[in-house]
């Protein structure tokens, strides 16, 4: 913003935008938001939609596969904090400076993108000869607890809040 020929600093308060058609942990990334007082945007299929979180802002998007994902891919700004296990999405909001965790809490990164990449692409291959795997590991209670404590970690290290 411009005042008399000098341009003033606004900063920006990140928002959580959380992936929700399947996301394990919506009371975490809820009570996070609270905590830092910041705008939290749970982003889910029409198929999904629900009225559990009534406090809380909801995005339904088509029934499409991709939908959810186009519209965090095309509404998360530099700053935001995601929350999905899509990992081709996270690696596509890196680019953007998103910050991208998953559920079970591991951040996204420009060090872990390549690799997880490829184990998404070599299971995919797999799956296509008929080979498929056990599936995720159960989530469990310590997996909700990493994933709030690393959530928590992060948005208090944050510059801006």
């Amino acid at each position: 913003m411009r005042r008399n020929g000098e341009i003033r600093n606004m900063t920006y308060k990140p928002s959580i935008i959380v992936d929700a058609d399947a996301c394990p942990v919506k009371e975490e990334c809820i009570a996070c938001a609270k905590t830092f007082q910041l705008e939290i945007v749970f982003v889910a299929s029409i198929k999904n939609m629900t009225h559990n979180y009534p406090a809380t802002k909801w995005i339904y998007v088509d029934w499409d596969k991709e939908a959810a994902d186009l519209y965090i891919m095309n509404h998360a700004r530099r700053e935001d904090i995601v929350v999905t296990s899509d990992i081709g999405l996270a690696a596509s909001l890196l680019g953007k400076g998103v910050s991208v965790i998953s559920p079970r809490g591991i951040f996204y990164n420009e060090r872990n993108i390549d690799s997880l990449l490829w184990m998404r692409h070599e299971s995919a291959k797999k799956r296509r000869r008929g080979v498929y795997s056990k599936g995720p590991k159960t989530f469990t209670v310590k997996d909700r607890e990493n994933f709030h404590k690393i959530l928590m970690k992060k948005l208090s290290n944050s510059a801006g809040i």
